[in-house]
């Protein structure tokens, strides 16, 4: 069985530039999605960072007498380890980076990974965040990973939540991203691919712009993965393109049966810039994901408000507004009722606080 992959990634229409990363690595049938958070502190190069780290730690690998960063996980497999190690590898050298340059402070990224394993006919997720991945097998459509969300948290704790209890919990706060501390957990998951299923990792900018179905009959119409994925870049910036968009699209074939499709092997376009707003059609990144840089477009969603109660979030959480995502550090801060924060340019970090939603808040964001 073979695969054949590639991967766009697209500025949206309400940002002004992109901090979504993506890489194919087929010598080592590897393919990463990587959404940076930290706007002006860097969340581009956070998710940069990320795909190329995991990457390069592949390529040192390869060899018989590579030194691996930390200890083997004998309850995992050797592909489990590899992929767990390079995103952990991932996650420290962000940190430090963090830690060292003021310029990059507080950065972080989520990261989504896929390992294929010819020789045993098996594919390894591996995440951090709510970047996103999806099998699409006979008609039907699957989710993955489970996004590290603070809504997911809270379903995990109290299961029987209603509609409107769960409206109250804000869902733009994730628990878990790359750059944070120094250590990172890593959900790992894994599957049997068969001939004529397609896989996507995507970032949360099409995933939170497109219900299930719509991802579905988009993968389901060709078996170019190319194609699918500027149809389902298109699609989420016809539903409002609020974010970065990232897809990568897998498809997996028997080489023993001719196909009616030209379908092109891993593959990742050269970049093109496009103004931000615009709806041109997607162009992608280069094979290590750099992102396209679009000429400024203001946004107007600068605010969060913490309304009708002081709140609090869990230590290392990430709240991610409308404009992109807002980092809360370090200890525990109260916040006013009916405050707000604003950075200059759309990203409002507030350090040294850390928040737990008690029932009955409400957190919202303008335009969320």
């Amino acid at each position: 069985m073979r695969a054949h992959a590639a991967g766009l990634t697209d500025v949206g229409l309400q940002r002004d530039h992109n901090e979504d990363s993506f890489a194919i690595a087929s010598e080592f049938n590897l393919y990463i999605v990587a959404d940076g958070m930290g706007g002006h502190r860097a969340g581009d190069v956070a998710s940069k960072m990320a795909t190329d780290s995991i990457t390069d730690f592949f390529r040192q690998t390869s060899q018989e007498d590579a030194t691996w960063p930390f200890h083997f996980d004998t309850n995992l497999s050797e592909e489990e380890n590899r992929l767990v190690s390079g995103i952990r590898l991932a996650n420290r050298q962000i940190f430090d980076k963090g830690i060292r340059s003021r310029e990059h402070s507080g950065m972080g990224t989520t990261v989504v990974g896929a390992l294929f394993s010819k020789r045993k006919k098996r594919l390894y997720v591996g995440h951090v965040g709510d970047s996103r991945a999806y099998r699409v097998r006979k008609g039907g459509i699957v989710q993955l990973t489970r996004d590290h969300s603070l809504l997911n948290d809270y379903l995990a704790a109290m299961p029987d939540l209603t509609e409107e209890q769960q409206a109250e919990v804000p869902r733009n706060v994730i628990t878990r991203a790359l750059g944070m501390q120094d250590t990172v957990s890593v959900d790992l998951v894994s599957d049997d691919p068969q001939p004529g299923d397609a896989y996507l990792l995507c970032s949360d900018g099409l995933s939170g712009m497109l219900a299930d179905q719509d991802i579905l009959d988009i993968m389901s119409a060709t078996r170019d993965p190319e194609e699918i994925c500027r149809r389902l870049i298109e699609e989420a910036n016809d539903q409002g393109g609020e974010d970065n968009i990232t897809a990568l699209v897998i498809l997996f074939d028997d080489p023993n049966e001719e196909s009616s499709e030209n379908v092109p092997s891993s593959n990742a376009l050269s970049p093109e810039t496009r103004p931000a707003g615009t709806p041109a059609a997607p162009r992608g990144s280069s094979d290590k994901g750099e992102p396209a840089t679009d000429p400024a477009v203001k946004d107007e969603a600068k605010h969060i408000f913490l309304d009708e109660a002081t709140t609090e979030i869990p230590r290392g959480s990430t709240i991610k507004d409308e404009a992109k995502h807002v980092i809360l550090d370090e200890a525990t801060t109260e916040i006013p009722r009916r405050s707000s924060t604003k950075d200059e340019a759309k990203h409002a970090i507030l350090d040294e606080a850390t928040t737990e939603i008690v029932k009955g808040e409400n957190l919202k964001g303008d335009g969320i």
